[in-house]
């Protein structure tokens, strides 16, 4: 498992450095994919019970794993989801947290808002004074998503 898990990500590397096509990359996940289910099959009667519970959730997810092949700007890692949480960590470390439920709210509205308007490369500032513009005049708050979302699949 480690063996193939190694080549998945040496390939994606390829993807990511230009070296490959991502038609090249979804093409060789096909026996990556067919041999890491199979691994997750004998684990599943491997004789440990926490190994074959751990293959058997894999194995209900197992197509997911598989997304970053297929769909452009999606990655193989969890790396920047971890990055978009990292300042409300460090929010909350720093500052003790929150005294209320409303506050609470408030953090986690706003801590979405950096992290989203900083992953579209769209100034965060600017937004949330067009939501309190909206706001004094009651008006609808503007959207947080783009104008136009692209989701590009490899066919």
């Amino acid at each position: 498992m480690l063996k193939l898990s190694n080549g998945v990500f040496r390939n994606w590397r390829c993807v990511r450095d230009g070296t490959m096509t991502r038609l090249g990359l979804k093409k060789r996940m096909q026996g990556y994919r067919r041999g890491i289910r199979n691994a997750l099959k004998d684990g599943c009667g491997c004789g440990c019970a926490k190994t074959e519970e751990t293959c058997r959730k894999i194995l209900r997810v197992e197509a997911g794993l598989w997304t970053f092949a297929r769909v452009v700007g999606v990655e193989p890692t969890k790396n920047a989801a971890e990055r978009s949480l990292r300042h409300a960590v460090i929010w909350r470390k720093v500052s003790g947290g929150t005294g209320s439920e409303a506050g609470s709210r408030l953090v986690e509205r706003v801590m979405t808002v950096v992290a989203t308007r900083r992953q579209q490369k769209r100034d965060v500032l600017d937004y949330l004074s067009s939501c309190i513009k909206a706001n004094r005049h009651g008006q609808l708050s503007p959207s947080l998503l783009p104008a136009t979302r692209i989701c590009v699949e490899v066919a």
